[in-house]
């Protein structure tokens, strides 16, 4: 889907009262903070709830087909969080981090937060550090995201999925 439908989209679907016209003011701040960064195509938004703060997960297409996320502050539409995104374990910027492998970091993750593995990214870090993504549904069908850090296995990120738009590109099941 191509951003400015993507935005289309999105300025419908909140603009149905006051207080979501102002979290679209702030969607199209995070959009234009992500433009100034990168030129892409946004393929996938999601409004997540970090630590009871909201922030926007937005995803990334460049001209040479690699994904990037931006996390952005909902409220005030700066980007917080830039990471890069690689197809595989096997990449060689994921692996020459890596120790934990992608089973440790689902059962390290599963144990705190348990239900079905939806979705697992392998995300390179602003400063180099590999991390697993992974996408939880827990039996009441509600989503964690859960960032396992590849190189020593701690959880370094959870946020709680309110909604999502697009779809990932280069998704696991």
């Amino acid at each position: 889907m191509k951003k400015t439908t993507l935005t289309c989209v999105l300025a419908l679907g909140l603009a149905t009262s006051a207080s979501s016209y102002a979290a679209g003011q702030s969607i199209d701040s995070c959009v234009a903070a992500v433009q100034k960064q990168k030129a892409g195509e946004l393929i996938k938004l999601e409004k997540l709830n970090v630590a009871g703060k909201p922030f926007y997960e937005l995803e990334i297409k460049d001209s040479k087909g690699a994904e990037w996320e931006f996390m952005c502050d909902a409220k005030t539409g700066k980007i917080t969080e830039t990471e890069s995104e690689v197809s595989s374990a096997d990449d060689e910027a994921f692996k020459k981090n890596a120790k934990v492998t992608e089973q440790e970091a689902i059962a390290i993750a599963l144990k705190v937060y348990p239900g079905n593995v939806q979705e697992v990214e392998y995300e390179i870090e602003d400063n180099g550090d590999a991390s697993y993504e992974l996408d939880i549904v827990n039996d009441k069908g509600h989503e964690t995201k859960v960032e396992v850090n590849a190189a020593n296995g701690k959880i370094i990120e959870v946020s709680k999925e309110e909604w999502e738009i697009g779809e990932e590109a280069s998704a696991k099941k």
